[in-house]
């Protein structure tokens, strides 16, 4: 037993390892040769950069709903939207007080309460089929769409972010290591995931819990740490509009795109666990956030703790119920 956890471990850790690297490989080689191409730095924030850095959540729930894991599938876009809000956030607010706007949280602001709502909708149908994942993958190009037009008739604070998110350096200046680097990384993210997910699947049997715990916690996280760099970097930056940006969109994407996306290849049928409490828990997240963030327009010190203090409930909760 001792030698197989510490394999499943091992695996773990690569498979983790190798999805940030990948990720980040990935989204550095597309936006080298998306710059080559002409395309406007806006653009390629909204694009490439939003998507690209949620590749690894993307992989991941592909590969497990594939395997025929849907509690990972669907408890690692779960997972990764409530620890978004609760660890990331709460983390990053406690380093340095988060701030936005009422110009740029109106919009994004409510878009992501729209996603957790649409979340909500198709988990308590009990399977989420290709006609729902359409309909989130299009609700999501929608919405880059709109923005894109927004932000380019005025911009605003939220496309100064977008377009310092293209603004990634170092990155490859020649187009064949552009190239090598957008292959080369999407390769290792899709082995990194499917790594991550056989790695999890052994883990559940091994430790005698489900599944969708493991989707929920250490998949969740292990996805979000890309997303956990750019929020803490940005906060020690004192850059909090860009910490406070970065989970918002991330969490539109993960649901839009990333659930829409899975779903539309396979049909996901919901675990009775995540009806039962995560998806409501993630709402209640999403709700939270709100509510901070149009009090004074910010995220306090005080409020970072209270995130935490929730997400280490949640977790208290999360294991101590029966499997």
């Amino acid at each position: 037993m001792a030698s197989l956890d510490l394999i499943v471990i091992s695996q773990l850790g690569f498979g983790l390892l190798l999805l940030v690297a990948g990720g980040d490989s990935f989204v550095r080689g597309s936006v080298a040769i998306a710059r080559r191409l002409g395309l406007s730095p806006l653009l390629i924030g909204l694009t490439l950069v939003g998507f690209g850095t949620s590749t690894p959540e993307l992989l991941t729930s592909l590969q497990a709903a594939l395997a025929g894991s849907p509690g990972i599938a669907i408890g690692n876009v779960v997972g990764s939207n409530t620890a978004n809000i609760l660890l990331i956030l709460g983390i990053a607010a406690l380093i340095q007080p988060l701030r936005t706007t009422a110009q740029a949280f109106k919009r994004d602001g409510t878009v992501v309460l729209l996603a957790a709502l649409a979340c909500l909708g198709v988990v308590l149908l009990g399977e989420i089929g290709r006609g729902a994942g359409l309909a989130l993958v299009a609700a999501l190009l929608v919405y880059v769409g709109y923005t894109y037009i927004q932000e380019t008739r005025a911009p605003d604070a939220s496309a100064a972010m977008h377009e310092a998110e293209a603004a990634i350096e170092p990155r490859p200046h020649r187009v064949w290591l552009a190239l090598l680097f957008t292959i080369g990384g999407l390769l290792a993210t899709l082995l990194g995931a499917k790594l991550l997910v056989d790695g999890a699947i052994e883990l559940a049997a091994a430790a005698g819990i489900s599944e969708t715990i493991v989707g929920l916690t250490v998949v969740a996280v292990g996805t979000s740490l890309p997303e956990l760099t750019v929020s803490l970097v940005a906060a020690f930056r004192r850059e909090a509009d860009v910490a406070f940006g970065n989970i918002v969109g991330s969490n539109i994407y993960n649901v839009l795109g990333i659930l829409g996306i899975t779903a539309i290849v396979t049909p996901i049928a919901v675990p009775p666990e995540i009806i039962a409490l995560d998806i409501w828990v993630m709402l209640g997240a999403t709700v939270l956030l709100l509510v901070f963030a149009v009090t004074g327009w910010r995220v306090n010190r005080l409020e970072g703790g209270i995130l935490l203090t929730a997400y280490a409930a949640y977790m208290t909760v999360l294991f101590a119920m029966p499997t």
